[in-house]
């Protein structure tokens, strides 16, 4: 992971997390966007890693490594052993569920968004991922 240049310009950046932000409330505590070979800390609630930025980063960094093996899997379902699809539709997004909240992730094309939350109704998640698909792939030149 490099701190070089950021993965997205900051317009993005900022209708990222609205987007987060109106779509999950206060039980936003993340949200993260991702390439196969960077990323950029683009939210993290306050009450989280005491305000350190250092350190939210390196637990985001675990968390990116984690969640960036998507690109392979989204590809794998999307295109299907043989050419053929799976049969259940194309992938639209993973969550995780955790004891104390969930980890969405939402990929398109060579990029992902990362959001962690507490816990939520899966129809807020739904909500929140079509919104973030739709800015993923009209911003592609980020």
């Amino acid at each position: 992971m490099t701190e070089s240049m950021p993965t997205i310009t900051e317009s993005v950046a900022d209708a990222l997390v609205s987007t987060c932000r109106t779509t999950l409330g206060d039980s936003l505590r993340s949200v993260v966007h991702f390439t196969r070979d960077d990323f950029d800390v683009l939210y993290v609630r306050r009450d989280l890693y005491d305000g350190d930025e250092a350190a939210a980063r390196a637990a985001k960094s675990e968390l990116v490594e984690s969640e960036r093996t998507g690109f392979g899997p989204q590809e794998t379902y999307n295109a299907g052993r043989n050419g053929e699809r799976p049969g259940v539709g194309e992938y639209e997004f993973t969550l995780r569920v955790f004891s104390d909240g969930f980890v969405g992730r939402v990929v398109s094309g060579d990029r992902g968004v990362i959001v962690t939350t507490d816990e939520l109704e899966l129809s807020e998640f739904e909500e929140m991922e079509v919104a973030l698909r739709r800015m993923l792939e009209t911003n592609t030149a980020g």
